[in-house]
């Protein structure tokens, strides 16, 4: 199962870009968490620094696609590392212009997550061209996404770490700081400096002329409730169990489950249309995530959180291949984007469904929301899977690159070409 990672990151340039990446993102992992910690060591309220996440939230929801878009038309350096530096100065200017002055404060953080770079999107647009073969490039996939549900389990611990040593101030901008780091070390790289997406037709809807990703998104937005609606969940079982503890051990379950999965997932040949298997992987999703309205005891429940976190790093990476397929040419980061924000939305939704279904039906009403989030997304998929069936990526589908010259991934699989 490792072997196959371990010979991808053996390919040229391939660790640096992952590390890079993960770094990269750090700020966007920590954002949130960072403010809030950040607000309520100054004082603030519970409701003014889940106010000033929430728009730090927003904005980067606006900010991916729009950056996406701009990495296609103008390249990776050229985009993404002014836009960590001015996510990071935005991150500075919170800090020192604290809450006192409301205004500039829900400014600072709109510019800290509005200019987000896409180091997700841009990362899975440049495997095609570091890997070669399509079965590689899936396989990394699967290794990326195994990655960033390590990353979104560690990076709160690394700032609540900071925090303990230093402050959060210290914290959060030592995170963002360290995220410039990481996206100048994937711009600094060949592979990204050589990118350029493929030529595109100029349309005001972008990506979002495809109708196989509208669709696509439209079920990922239901993944995306489901993931948010478990977060609130959990806290809320913490609570009947008066142990926050607990609430970390489901996280860390649902984290395991999710290394599990895609660890297994990446390790698979397969074979079909991945537009299929993605239903089939959607359908063991919520079938996983239903038994968590039983919520037994703290032990059993745990398991359960493991199991129900199995097929989400595999829904993710095989929803990255669909992705590239239905992609218009040209549009790959974008596209890439559109996902991320898509899933960043519904959690969000989520986190605001879940909340009153706690008070009117208790945790098990909480986690039936994750259970329907993920019913409806297999519905979508259902109903639109003729659409599903069908990339339209035009009459020459199969892009060409100086790593794949004898165009060995699938026809609309290559998300751009070396300059």
């Amino acid at each position: 199962m490792a072997t196959g990672y371990v010979d991808i990151l053996k390919a040229p340039h391939a660790a640096r870009l992952l590390a890079g990446t993960l770094v990269g993102r750090l700020p966007n992992a920590t954002g949130p968490i960072a403010i809030v910690l950040l607000v309520r060591g100054a004082g603030g309220s519970y409701s003014l620094a889940g106010a000033l996440a929430a728009v730090y939230g927003v904005a980067n929801a606006v900010g991916q696609p729009l950056l996406g878009r701009a990495v296609d038309l103008y390249g990776q350096p050229r985009v993404q590392l002014p836009a960590a530096v001015v996510s990071a100065l935005g991150a500075v200017l919170l800090v020192v212009a604290g809450t006192d002055t409301l205004p500039l404060a829900y400014g600072a953080v709109a510019v800290a997550g509005l200019f987000t770079p896409p180091l997700e999107g841009g990362l899975r647009a440049l495997w095609p061209n570091v890997l070669g073969g399509e079965e590689r490039v899936h396989r990394a996939y699967a290794m990326d996404a195994v990655a960033q549900e390590i990353m979104f389990t560690v990076g709160p611990l690394l700032v609540t770490l900071l925090v303990a040593l230093w402050s959060p101030a210290a914290a959060l901008l030592v995170i963002n700081a360290t995220g410039v780091l990481g996206a100048l070390s994937v711009v600094l790289s060949a592979p990204s400096r050589a990118w350029r997406s493929a030529p595109r037709e100029a349309h005001w809807l972008g990506a979002l002329r495809s109708p196989g990703l509208l669709a696509l998104l439209g079920a990922f937005l239901f993944v995306g409730i489901a993931l948010g609606s478990i977060t609130v969940a959990g806290v809320a079982f913490a609570d009947d169990h008066g142990r926050e503890s607990v609430y970390g051990w489901l996280m860390a379950a649902f984290g395991l489950g999710a290394l599990v999965g895609g660890s297994v997932y990446g390790a698979v040949s397969w074979t079909g249309a991945p537009e299929r298997r993605l239903r089939a992987i959607i359908a063991l999703l919520a079938l996983c995530y239903l038994p968590l309205t039983l919520t037994p005891g703290v032990l059993p429940m745990t398991g359960l959180a493991a199991v129900a976190g199995i097929f989400l790093a595999p829904a993710i990476a095989c929803a990255f291949i669909v992705v590239d397929r239905h992609a218009p040419r040209g549009t790959v980061t974008e596209a890439f984007s559109w996902l991320v924000t898509t899933i960043g939305v519904g959690a969000a939704l989520g986190t605001a469904v879940a909340g009153p279904a706690v008070e009117l039906g208790g945790t098990s009403a909480s986690f039936a929301v994750a259970g329907a989030g993920g019913i409806a997304a297999l519905l979508v998929l259902l109903a639109t899977q003729r659409v599903l069936a069908a990339p339209d990526r035009g009459p020459d589908a199969t892009i060409r690159t100086e790593n794949d010259p004898g165009g060995a991934a699938e026809p609309g699989f290559s998300s751009g070409h070396q300059a």
